[in-house]
Order: structure tokens, then sequence, then C-alpha cells
């Protein structure tokens, strides 16, 4: 018997609310092991961490900058949580806070020629180590995958909006 008929023997036997449990922790394990890598080598090739590199590749997709709200919003963590990463990219002079003049309890922030010019070699070096990691996956079966992880996401979401 071969690896394709034990697992078809396998996950026959099994409830398909079963695979599909198995099938959703499959994908977790998979998203961690990608993320705890992108982790490490940014903090040790770059010295930053995943939340400062989320933050300047938002702010590198809007060449008008952000409010900090719409940052917030856009990835999906709290104000108190961007305030702290935005306090750290200044310090480093990556990213540039102004107060709006008019709306003085506002910022908006954008990235520093330093900080577009820095990112820009992260935004590299990420891309080439995403490839690294997913190389066995061919350009027909990447698309494949894409498009049942985007009907994913719009069936999930479409079932959470009429609730």
């Amino acid at each position: 018997m071969n690896v394709v008929s034990k697992a078809r023997v396998r996950t026959s036997s099994r409830p398909i609310s079963k695979q599909r449990l198995r099938l959703w922790l499959r994908l977790l394990r998979s998203s961690r092991a990608i993320e705890a890598q992108l982790r490490e080598r940014l903090r040790t090739k770059f010295s930053i961490t995943l939340p400062q590199f989320d933050v300047m590749a938002a702010l590198a997709r809007s060449d008008e900058g952000m409010s900090m709200t719409e940052l917030s919003r856009q990835l999906m963590v709290s104000n108190g949580n961007v305030t702290g990463i935005i306090d750290r990219l200044v310090a480093e002079k990556l990213v540039l806070r102004q107060a709006p003049a008019n709306d003085r309890r506002s910022f908006i922030v954008r990235l520093t020629h330093k900080g577009a010019s820095q990112f820009s070699a992260i935004a590299k070096a990420h891309e080439g180590w995403i490839d690294e990691m997913l190389v066995e996956f061919g350009s027909v079966e990447a698309e494949s995958i894409i498009s049942q992880l985007d009907g994913l996401v719009r069936r999930v979401r479409g079932r959470e909006a009429r609730l």
C-alpha cells in the first residue's frame, strides 16, 4: 500500500469535521513556521521586528502617509500597539510623525528617506526568504492555492456577515 492509499484509508474513516479541523491546524502550523523564520531573519539581519516591518510595509504603500488610526485599522492592531512601534521607528529616524495643521490631536506618519531606503532593502530580502521557503511550489500550484485560500476568506467573511 503506497502513501496516498494509506492517507485515503486514514482520512476516509474520519468524519469530515475532523478532516477540516486537521486542515485548519495544518494551515496554522504552516503560517507559524514561516512567521517564526521571518521574525528570526528580520531580527538577525536587520535588527527589526516583524511588527515594525509590517508598519513600514504599510507606510511604503502610501506616498502621502497614514494616520495612526488608518494604520491600526489596516494592520488590525490597537492604536496603542501602533504607537509603540511608531515610537521605536521614529527613534531610529525611519519614520516621521507630523500633526496636520487642521487637527493637532492626530498624527500622520510616513517613512523618512532613510526609512524608505532601508525598507526597500528589507523587502527585497523578505521576498527572497519567502521564495526560498516556498521554492517547491511551482507557478500553477501556487496560483491554485492562492485562489483556494482567497475563496476560503470570501466564504468565511460571507458567513460572518450573515450572522
